[in-house]
């Protein structure tokens, strides 16, 4: 079945499906639209972009923390996890209804909304005195950002023409790339330089932008009003809780306890009920028919792979800096710039070319390069190895990672009808960031279990053989990509469903 793009709009349902036969050759970006005035490229990329790399900076800004966050609140290897997870987690949870009540209540309300969330549950981070305040705030923060990512990547799809559309989602996926690069300079040179709360209170002027630019800019497009699934919500929010919650408690309470085994198994039948009530139910928070579609299927295993892997390794690695290495919160962050700041110029390459080459081939070729870098540096994770011999395999891990972003997300929407898009977009972050918050939780489970600590002597123990998890998962996740549709069809985003 064909399915042809229509061009963004701030009319509600009813006006879409009375523009269903409006091309988009007819209607591109620039072209006025009768209702709104034409807005730059530049300008729509900005609104739509801005506030996501607000949310992806959070993420390794927050992992540079940790090591101040120990010393600062006492605060436990489990406790820095849920500084983490937290975010993950709430964010994991709630995407999909975000999707939702974007398309009932229109996108773009919902988008500057969470803006406004997040912006405030910064300024609550930056206010905590304890690790409980401050998890509460993460994952405030973690419910805005939930209606920030998907929506970010919907508006932008939806508010450029179709020829557009791989140059923007490159310049984003760019963007998403810089959030990566400079969330580790950013949190180093704000730590030092003044304190960890100031990590969080940057983010209040950049919302306050966000918020003015997005309301100027972009259309607030509307979907299918359907009745919001809070089944499916409260069963795989509780369900990923548990399920976490388990393999973050294992080592310390034993992985045969009552309360591991209940988050474990309870966790899974919760997840398992979720699936089962989204087949039945009339209005699904995940609609299991995009996964009959190949390119998006493997798409999200390759998204949750690589976030598993390559987010639980950079949560243990960057701490090797700082607590074996001896170096300060702004020297490590300098030290692993190789490998963040190489997406930010890969990514936006990535996307341009990826209708030429294929997503298939660039995803492969980054996910391997990525698992090799990572296995590199187990062998290098001792006291005594000098910083230049992490140079060439963190300059690699950063060309893999760039080189999975912006193809990864233009593998999601490449077959999907224009309708779908938001709730594909939806169901890949909420997938990536299961991934991450799993990596972690595994990651730091064999850290802790193979006798790591957070001391100079005892972290190489313990750190060695977590990265080794990472990149057998970012390896074994490549070989999955292989399975996704070759040639350049698969490359390019379509209208063709």
């Amino acid at each position: 079945m064909s399915t042809t793009l229509h061009e963004p709009s701030d009319a509600g349902p009813g006006s879409i499906r009375a523009e269903a036969s409006r091309p988009i050759e007819a209607s591109v970006v620039g072209a006025p639209t009768g209702r709104r005035a034409p807005r730059a490229l530049w300008l729509v990329l900005l609104a739509s972009a801005l506030p996501m790399f607000m949310a992806t900076l959070d993420n390794l800004v927050m992992t540079n923390a940790l090591p101040v966050l120990h010393t600062e609140f006492g605060a436990s290897v489990e406790e820095l996890q849920w500084f983490m997870n937290a975010y993950t987690l709430a964010f994991a949870s709630t995407i999909l209804m975000a999707v939702a009540l974007g398309d009932r209540y229109g996108r773009r309300t919902v988008f500057v909304l969470g803006i406004v969330v997040f912006t405030l549950s910064s300024a609550f981070a930056a206010l905590a005195t304890d690790p409980g305040q401050l998890i509460a705030a993460r994952a405030l923060q973690g419910f805005g950002a939930a209606a920030i990512m998907p929506l970010s990547l919907t508006l932008l799809a939806g508010s450029v023409s179709l020829a557009r559309r791989p140059l923007a989602i490159g310049i984003w996926g760019g963007v998403a790339g810089l959030g990566v690069a400079v969330g580790p300079l950013v949190g180093g040179a704000v730590i030092e330089g003044l304190s960890w709360q100031a990590i969080f209170w940057i983010n209040v002027p950049v919302g306050i932008v966000s918020v003015v630019l997005a309301l100027a800019a972009l259309p607030n497009g509307f979907g299918a009003r359907l009745r919001a699934d809070l089944i499916g919500l409260v069963l795989s929010g509780l369900g990923l809780l548990a399920l976490v919650y388990g393999i973050v408690r294992g080592n310390e309470a034993g992985w045969s306890s009552a309360e591991v085994l209940a988050g474990l198994v309870g966790g899974g039948i919760l997840l398992l009920a979720f699936l089962a009530w989204e087949r039945r139910a009339t209005a699904p928070l995940l609609p299991l028919r995009l996964f009959r579609d190949r390119s998006f299927s493997i798409a999200n295993v390759v998204g949750f792979g690589f976030s598993f892997g390559a987010f639980g390794s950079i949560f243990i690695l960057i701490q090797f800096l700082q607590v074996v290495q001896g170096a300060s919160p702004f020297e490590a962050a300098l030290q692993t710039s190789p490998w963040t700041l190489a997406p930010m110029v890969v990514a936006p390459l990535a996307g341009i070319f990826a209708s030429r080459i294929g997503t298939r081939t660039l995803i492969v070729a980054g996910l391997t390069l990525l698992g090799g870098a990572l296995i590199w540096l187990t062998t290098l994770l001792e006291p005594g190895v000098a910083y230049e011999s992490y140079v060439v395999p963190f300059l690699v891990a950063g060309v893999g990672m760039g080189l999975v972003f912006a193809p990864s997300a233009t593998a999601v929407l490449a077959t999907m009808a224009p309708d779908d898009h938001a709730k594909a977009s939806g169901t890949n972050s909420m997938v990536r960031e299961v991934g991450v918050a799993l990596g972690i939780a595994v990651s730091t489970a064999v850290f802790t279990g193979a006798g790591g600590e957070l001391l100079p002597d005892l972290y190489a123990v313990g750190a060695q053989p977590a990265v080794v998890v990472g990149g057998a998962v970012v390896l074994a996740t490549a070989l999955v990509a292989l399975l996704l549709p070759a040639g350049r069809s698969a490359g390019a985003p379509a209208a063709a469903h």
